[in-house]
């Protein structure tokens, strides 16, 4: 900081608010601290009777001022799906370009916190966003930050947030369970998956009823690998000895990323991949509980995103759902603590 004749100031940067005052009439501030002096400022600041400002002088040219700070950061952070608000104070904030999916490198995002005198912070990820919603935000803290902490924070690489479009997908569906083949009970599963998958304006493509016989449920998923973008297997998900699904799955050459999950309701939720279609074994709380984890999944399953064990794993802190009454999710902790990279 060095104290300057007005006219010498013209490039520099006030490290004050400068106050106008006149009687009756005008109580404001026209210059604020982080303000870059223009030659028009001049007259300005000496007919308020700064002869003299102090300045940020920088005369190593180490220093970044906020504003070009936040506007670098703003260039490796931004992915595709996301606008920039214009620069205030040092503070870009991000908007969704239009309704979609939310996402962030949740590690990348840690480690730009890491680093001194750097703030980021956004919405959780795998969120569905509106057009024009805010879901960013970021600054430095200092009014002129050191070169070599932007450098640090360049280092990470982007992009660190994007929104993603959702897809329009269909499905199939087989239910399983000799219970529902022969008719013993009512199929009452089906109505809530058609119900959450019209959310995203999904239509059933085929729907298959079998009884707990592996081979035909395996033949089943084989077939509406054909008809459908996606794949969804009700029954016979639990531990019991006649219970065939994941065995199925495993049969049909699908890729298994997970067999199990660290959120309840939904512990044994099936994730796996079958020619790059998601192919899911879907528990039997989905059924009846009003969010699970198949709430979780969906997300990523309309965006064309993989879902990863580490997702899911990452989940365990916030997977537990309370069963509020009335539910107000998402606009509750249940599931939050997802941590996914782009």
């Amino acid at each position: 900081m060095k104290e300057i004749r007005t006219e010498e100031a013209v490039g520099l940067v006030l490290v004050h608010d400068i106050t106008r005052i006149i009687k009756d009439e005008v109580k404001d501030t026209p210059f604020r601290k982080g303000h870059i002096i223009q030659k028009e400022d001049v007259p300005v600041l000496l007919s308020l009777g700064k002869d003299h400002v102090f300045v940020f002088t920088d005369e190593d040219g180490d220093l970044v001022h906020e504003n070009e700070a936040a506007l670098r950061l703003s260039s490796f952070i931004k992915g595709p799906g996301l606008s920039e608000s214009e620069v205030k104070e040092g503070k870009i904030e991000l908007r969704s370009l239009y309704d979609g999916v939310f996402f962030n490198d949740t590690e990348k995002l840690m480690r730009l916190n890491m680093i001194d005198k750097m703030s980021a912070s956004s919405v959780n990820t795998a969120r569905r966003v509106s057009k024009g919603e805010r879901v960013m935000g970021f600054r430095v803290i200092p009014l002129m930050i050191e070169r070599s902490y932007l450098e640090e924070a360049e280092r990470i690489g982007g992009p660190i947030a994007e929104v993603r479009e959702i897809r329009k997908k269909n499905f199939a569906l087989i239910t399983t369970g000799n219970e529902v083949y022969n008719k013993r009970i009512k199929d009452t599963f089906t109505p809530v998956i058609i119900e959450k998958m019209s959310q995203y304006g999904s239509a059933m493509v085929s729907h298959t009823v079998l009884p707990d016989d592996d081979k035909a449920i395996t033949r089943a998923i084989l077939e509406a690998k054909e008809k459908a973008d996606i794949i969804l297997i009700t029954g016979g998900m639990s531990v019991d000895p006649d219970d065939r699904t994941p065995l199925a799955i495993r049969n049909s050459g699908a890729d298994i990323i997970s067999y199990g999950s660290p959120v309840l309701p939904g512990s044994m939720l099936l994730v796996s991949y079958l020619d790059g279609k998601p192919l899911l074994g879907l528990p039997g709380c989905v059924m009846y509980n009003k969010r699970t984890v198949f709430d979780l999944v969906l997300p990523f399953v309309f965006t064309d995103k993989r879902i990863t064990k580490k997702y899911l794993s990452s989940l365990s802190g916030t997977g537990f759902c309370t069963s509020c009454n009335p539910c107000i999710w998402p606009s509750c902790h249940f599931g939050k603590g997802g941590i996914s990279e782009l």
